[in-house]
């Protein structure tokens, strides 16, 4: 199943894309694309639901995140190793771990404000992985279990803010719009295997980043468990699970970071894809 979420932000209902590639509105099944509905139990009475019987929603509506605010949206970094030479850094030996402020939490099309003041804006595609079951302490062999499904992320990043101003790296993570996510949630059951899915983001039509989940250092099952070592995992929460190589940050000769008025194209083989245009914050409705 593909879940999402229509409407204006604050006002998003839930929503399923049928076989004719149709978009019905769920609001009459459940309330929103949340912990209940993406549960096991949720699930199973979404997949029972005859889509056929339900209203047809305009697909020119706006896609808001593809589940309602999460209460973790929890991001690993440095987790592909091509990505962690292009930054000069080591491999880690255990997941990095950061949480994106969810004031971050945006739409998959809505715009990219770079920061008041902000001179290096980057970009970051991510498989998403999204929790359908409380995740506490989960065993490696059992950690697929506990997912609902993926997603596309956009891990947009402030890099002077990350790396250049002290502390910890969540204040080049947390700016608002930093964390586009959708369309959909793709149920796992029709991604066999998330360890072999293309990922890319395209800069005004130029290819800039491409990889593969199969290149990551940390699987999506060993990061579910590694992460339910330390938080709590709640149906609905998002683990945004590392970027790989060619973000601007490691281009060459020179870093090239991103300027109002360019596009961002970015997408997850079986994910859908996401768009945003970069706005400046002056001409955004801060």
């Amino acid at each position: 199943m593909k879940l999402l979420r229509i409407g204006k932000p604050g006002q998003e209902r839930p929503a399923i894309i049928d076989d004719a590639n149709a978009i019905r509105d769920l609001s009459g099944v459940v309330s929103d694309i949340d912990g209940a509905a993406i549960s096991p139990e949720g699930l199973a009475r979404l997949r029972a639901t005859n889509l056929a019987t339900l209203p047809i929603v305009d697909a020119s509506e706006r896609i808001g995140p593809c589940v309602a605010r999460p209460l973790n949206y929890v991001c690993i970094g440095l987790n592909y190793a091509d990505h962690a030479r292009e930054a000069g850094l080591p491999l880690p030996k255990e997941p990095i771990i950061f949480l994106k402020s969810l004031s971050a939490y945006c739409g998959p099309n809505d715009d990219v404000i770079i920061p008041r003041g902000s001179r290096k804006t980057d970009w970051e595609v991510e498989l998403g992985v999204v929790i359908g079951t409380l995740a506490r302490n989960v065993a490696l062999d059992r950690a697929l279990d506990y997912v609902a499904g993926y997603c596309v992320c956009n891990d947009v990043s402030e890099r002077e803010y990350q790396v250049e101003r002290g502390g910890q790296w969540d204040k080049g993570k947390g700016c608002d719009t930093f964390g586009p996510t959708g369309p959909w949630l793709v149920t796992k059951d029709e991604i066999p295997d998330p360890q072999d899915l293309a990922l890319w983001l395209d800069l005004d039509g130029v290819r800039v980043q491409s990889g593969n989940t199969s290149t990551m250092i940390f699987s999506v099952a060993e990061i579910v468990s590694y992460v339910s070592q330390f938080i709590t995992l709640h149906p609905g929460d998002i683990i945004s699970t590392g970027t790989p190589p060619g973000v601007g940050m490691g281009r060459k000769p020179e870093p090239v970071y991103l300027k109002p008025g360019q596009v961002m194209r970015v997408g997850v083989a079986g994910l859908g894809e996401q768009q945003q245009r970069v706005v400046p914050y002056e001409d955004s409705a801060s």
